[in-house]
């Protein structure tokens, strides 16, 4: 890229398993586009691609066609990760109140741990609509 505020690999953050640029394609992409912006536009470019993780070209397609598909591949890599996230603590937060559950039963007391378990389990399933929600599928 010429003259453009270029971010390197090494000083965007990213996620990891994430790519900045797109994976290649079969047979190579044969059409370049140009594209002129101000330096006004530039920087909002810039501060969008930084914000998902990609490059500025990537940014673009991605933002052509995710006015199709409601979300960018980007959006909805994000959103997938953040619903794994949320399930891996669903189910510790299960196990954990299923082991307060065969304690209470086994000696016949409630546990102490019970009400914070139970009120984090709550938060995971606020997470979960939150999650849901932004998804935008309504």
């Amino acid at each position: 890229m010429k003259g453009g505020n270029r971010v390197t690999d090494e000083t965007s953050p990213k996620a990891p398993g994430s790519r900045r640029r797109r994976a290649n394609a079969e047979g190579g992409r044969h059409h370049f586009h140009k594209v002129k912006v101000t330096p006004e536009e530039e920087g909002r470019l810039a501060a969008m691609a930084a914000a998902q993780r990609v490059t500025i070209p990537r940014l673009l397609v991605e933002s052509t066609f995710a006015q199709n598909a409601g979300t960018t591949v980007t959006e909805r890599r994000d959103a997938q990760a953040e619903l794994f996230r949320i399930h891996r603590l669903l189910a510790a937060s299960s196990n954990n109140i299923n082991q307060i559950a065969k304690a209470t039963n086994a000696t016949g007391e409630i546990q102490a741990e019970l009400l914070e378990t139970l009120k984090a389990h709550r938060r995971i399933a606020a997470n979960v609509t939150t999650a849901i929600d932004g998804l935008g599928l309504q």
